[in-house]
């Protein structure tokens, strides 16, 4: 059921470069979505793409569908033809696609890293109410539909407009369709069906390697996908934007025309809220809990790690209520950076360690709903054994951090730099190296200001002893452009 107490906004910013919208809930930003003009994302795009390669000891193929990468399609997410009687076994690839065919795909995940898109045969065309499935005769019904006999009208009704256009697709029905009348849906799937022409139309003309279909700008997805009852108002703060929106909800979304206002004060439209301040946060490793206590996020590669610790909180009563208090606000905290940071994979939550099994399974509860209303698909498991939450989210889109930061260049990534102290045991080494496989006369040792100052001071007996040791004279001379870890011996 929907929380009637919950107020929903959306704010979009407009600049030529980058489209940036924000979803809050009473006030507090929840959900941000970044479009830059050099770098859309590729997800529901379809391409007409050529096969390069067949692998069926990964039951995989790459396609060329004109991208830096090459994309990656699996045999489990290849149509098949209707010769193939078990629909639950995955045929060969090989008896799926070859080398050089030409075939039309829809991007399902963007690049990640060094990974190409991900894509899939099984084409889907969204719209407000519904998302045609033109290669399938699936009916679904979006689970957080909750009320049986709404599920049992929507498919009726889906089933009789489908039957009614005598071809052979299927149909998933949104959320925002509970309470939809037919008149509504009709119009969804004549235009659903309209744009499936078209899609054809374009695939046949166009050549290998290139796109067919671009799905919506960012303004305009964020109508069609997040727009509900819940959503009071949209503002955005581009006249040019604001125009093309109202002209595509009256069109589409008649109900939500009258929420979409132009924003036309000085004050950047992302000061309020503090939506800036509340983007650079959700950069930052630790996040610190009201109670005291505070959050480790930790983003690799493989999986996202989370670490819930008490801080300073002590609680009022005893050590296992202060766990338990401090575990309950760490939940509902945990779910919203997972939503704000665009976090998905496998994630892997180490909440404090809990002796009740009523706290572990209250505070599974209060995880679970506190991520109910997010857009990401999500799974969560049981406490294991070793105390960890395990959950999924699905991950289509790059992070937050992703999109707006890079590794580090001054530990490439690592997280951390080499302390003053290892560096200089590292330069010792160094110039013992040199002094047995070269001849010369003095050694210039060029290093960050505090390597060289501990070389003066802390280490400056050892840097004597080593003097003696190799016959060679040091030099020092600090070099300002040089990180903490880097450091030259020259020989002179």
């Amino acid at each position: 059921m929907t929380d009637e107490s919950l107020k929903e906004e959306i704010l979009i910013n407009v600049t030529p470069s980058e489209v940036r919208a924000a979803l809050l809930e009473n006030g507090v930003l929840q959900e941000v979505y970044i479009e830059r003009a050099e770098r859309r994302g590729l997800i529901s795009n379809i391409y007409k793409g050529r096969v390069l390669r067949v692998l069926p000891g990964m039951q995989a193929a790459f396609i060329d569908i004109g991208l830096e990468r090459t994309a990656f399609l699996h045999a489990s997410d290849i149509t098949r033809p209707n010769d193939f009687e078990d629909e639950n076994t995955v045929p060969n690839i090989r008896e799926l696609v070859r080398e050089g065919d030409e075939i039309m795909v829809q991007v399902v995940k963007d690049p990640l890293g060094n990974k190409g898109a991900r894509l899939t045969t099984y084409i889907t065309l969204p719209s407000r109410h519904l998302v045609l499935l033109p290669r399938s005769d699936t009916i679904g019904i979006s689970a957080r539909i909750e009320d049986e006999e709404e599920r049992e009208r929507l498919r009726n009704m889906v089933e009789e407009l489908l039957e009614s256009t005598e071809l052979d697709c299927g149909a998933i029905v949104r959320t925002v369709a509970e309470g939809a009348d037919q008149a509504a849906l009709a119009a969804d799937l004549r235009y659903s069906l309209k744009l499936w022409e078209v899609v054809k139309e374009e695939f046949s003309r166009r050549s290998a390697k290139s796109l067919v279909h671009e799905d919506l700008s960012l303004p305009l997805r964020v109508l069609r996908d997040m727009v509900t009852s819940d959503v009071e108002r949209v503002l955005v703060d581009s006249d040019s934007d604001y125009q093309t929106m109202q002209d595509f909800a009256a069109t589409f979304l008649p109900d939500a025309e009258p929420g979409i206002e132009l924003y036309r004060r000085r004050r950047p439209i992302f000061d309020l809220h503090g939506i800036e301040d509340e983007i650079r946060k959700s950069l930052e490793r630790n996040i610190p809990l009201k109670s005291g206590g505070y959050l480790i996020f930790d983003q690799t590669e493989a999986m996202t790690t989370v670490d819930v610790n008490t801080g300073g909180y002590t609680g009022h009563r005893n050590l296992e209520e202060t766990i338990y208090r401090t575990n309950l606000e760490a939940a509902v905290a945990i779910a919203r950076q997972l939503r704000l940071r665009n976090l998905g994979g496998i994630i892997i939550i180490d909440f404090i360690d809990m002796e009740e099994l009523d706290h572990r399974e209250n505070v599974l509860q209060v995880l679970e709903r506190a991520l109910s209303r997010d857009h990401a698909r999500h799974q969560i498991t049981p406490v294991s054994p070793l105390g960890l939450v395990e959950m999924t989210r699905k991950r289509t889109r790059e992070s937050l951090q992703h999109i707006l930061g890079e590794d580090c260049p001054a530990c490439s990534g690592r997280g951390f730099v080499l302390t003053a102290e290892t560096v200089c045991f590292e330069i010792f080494r160094e110039i013992i190296r040199q002094s047995r496989q070269f001849e010369f006369d003095e050694v210039m040792v060029l290093a960050h200001q505090d390597v060289i100052e501990l070389l003066l001071d802390e280490q400056a007996r050892s840097l004597a002893e080593l003097e003696e040791q190799t016959g060679k004279s040091i030099r020092l001379q600090t070099e300002s452009l040089y990180l903490q870890d880097q450091f030259d011996v020259v020989l002179m």
